[in-house]
């Protein structure tokens, strides 16, 4: 996890910067139904009565949900094995320790209270 550098989100650019050096600042959100456009095109006339509709239905919550996940700075690939090993090792561990504990309380119960 030390090996990745934070994301750090880029303040638009003010007037002291020079025009070359200046990055171009996105001044309009994508809207929820941006994937629908090509379709608007084709067809607008009959969808435009069901945009609307479609905002309706889709939830606030799925769409705050995907851009979180767009968000996600996922981890490398060595990363992902690492962590992956270490939850097995701890699997295998626990599971060890689960097994003694109920052997050693089966062999209680057979030798003291069952007798």
């Amino acid at each position: 996890m030390a090996d990745r550098k934070p994301r750090i989100r880029k303040a638009p650019p003010t007037r002291e910067i020079v025009e070359s050096q200046a990055q171009p600042v996105q001044a309009v959100k994508p809207s929820r139904l941006s994937f629908l456009k090509p379709l608007f095109r084709l067809f607008g006339f009959i969808f435009m009565p069901f945009k609307k509709v479609l905002s309706w239905i889709l939830p606030r919550y799925f769409i705050n949900a995907w851009r979180e996940v767009r968000q996600v700075t996922w981890p490398s690939r060595r990363e992902t094995w690492r962590l992956t090993l270490a939850v097995f090792i701890f699997a295998i561990i626990f599971g060890g320790l689960a097994a003694g504990v109920d052997k050693g309380i089966d062999e209680f119960f057979k030798r003291v209270i069952l007798k």
